[in-house]
């Protein structure tokens, strides 16, 4: 929490549910990363938040871009950057969407499959490509293994035929995993990619950059997280370790770290009920749940810190969104503990949620419109 957010909530008293983001913590923590990786190039993940405050805000600090699809290309470009500070990071593209990139100068493309090369070789002729690596994403509360890379034999033969297609081998990128809690996982992953630079060496390429990816965390609830020198040090310590004074060139893709503690949703209490006369659980209902914005309590991946009215005795509660879906229960597992005070037409905080809330929320399911969010 910090002061600009209370003071904005305490003078406007915005309607609920709502994201206040605090654009000045955007920038203490890409200075942060700026200390601890100098050597690092930022692409930050427009995915993790893609207002366009945020965004224009990264353009003045220099950063540059990852990019899911066209239309956050569009907002990237329409915000003052160029098309030399955008990757598109996304390994599943439609061949319009490629082609689309490449007329308007983008020239750094992700793939992890044959099918995605051919389409890049077609309609991205002489692009820098990055081949996604598949690793193991353990630690991670948000995993991304399985979807998205490949292994390390099918990598070393799709960059080689990348070249013969006319495209440019560039690099080799990789995800330990969204919210990594395990400062290991880099020196297993950049291990693992040192091994494939070698290989493609050996078959005649030379490839320039090793992309990193996301990974570095923020903090939730009960988070035990190193720090960012200590995710820092694990990086820099198996680059050193696995590539020696021929160091490539290397950049990431933060979203979460970026973001994520600069925003708060506000949320207020819709319902409070029982089940039953014996059960001592109340059901406490928001006006925002998983469609709203908080999809990533899906298997209460991520346990957000709530931050309730009331003092005094507390009691267990089941969390859920106000939609008529039964999916949309956030907490019922992991119990959270709310006064027993609390009543309808309370406000909650639900803290850290400035990275993968808003851009999740539905258009009109249940006809809630997407989540508000100010940027302050």
């Amino acid at each position: 929490m910090t002061t600009k957010i209370l003071r904005f909530l305490a003078e406007q008293q915005p309607s609920t549910p709502c994201l206040i983001v605090d654009l000045d913590v955007i920038v203490n923590n890409y200075n942060a990363m700026r200390n601890f990786l100098p050597a690092v190039e930022i692409f930050y993940a427009v995915k993790a938040n893609p207002a366009k405050e945020v965004i224009s805000l990264l353009v003045d600090l220099k950063s540059c871009f990852d990019a899911a699809g066209r239309q956050e290309i569009e907002q990237i470009i329409a915000a003052g950057a160029t098309t030399d500070r955008i990757l598109f990071g996304n390994t599943i593209k439609k061949q319009k969407d490629i082609a689309w990139a490449y007329d308007h100068g983008v020239r750094l493309f992700a793939f992890d499959s044959k099918i995605e090369l051919q389409k890049l070789a077609q309609s991205a002729p002489t692009s820098n490509v990055f081949c996604r690596l598949l690793v193991n994403c353990e630690g991670a509360d948000w995993s991304l293994s399985k979807k998205f890379g490949c292994d390390i034999e099918m990598a070393r033969d799709l960059m080689i035929e990348a070249q013969e297609k006319g495209l440019n081998p560039y690099g080799i990128s990789f995800h330990v995993g969204s919210q990594q809690t395990r400062i290991d996982q880099w020196d297993i992953a950049i291990g693992k990619t040192a091994r494939l630079f070698f290989m493609l060496n050996e078959a005649g390429i030379e490839l320039k950059v090793i992309n990193l990816g996301g990974g570095l965390p923020t903090r939730y609830l009960n988070d035990n997280i190193a720090s960012i020198n200590s995710h820092a040090d694990a990086i820099m310590s198996a680059m050193v370790k696995y590539f020696g004074n021929k160091m490539p060139l290397m950049i990431m893709e933060p979203g979460r770290f970026l973001i994520g503690n600069a925003g708060i949703i506000e949320s207020e209490v819709v319902l409070i009920s029982n089940k039953s006369y014996d059960e001592n659980v109340r059901w406490v209902y928001l006006d925002i749940g998983k469609f709203g914005g908080l999809a990533e309590t899906m298997n209460e991946s991520i346990k957000y810190s709530i931050q309730a009215p009331g003092d005094g005795i507390t009691g267990p509660v089941v969390l859920a969104g106000p939609t008529c879906d039964s999916a949309d229960i956030l907490y019922e597992i992991f119990q959270y503990q709310m006064p027993l005070s609390l009543k309808v037409g309370d406000k909650v905080l639900i803290m850290t949620t400035g990275a993968y809330t808003a851009s999740y929320s539905a258009v009109n399911f249940n006809g809630f419109g997407p989540l508000k969010t100010y940027c302050i």
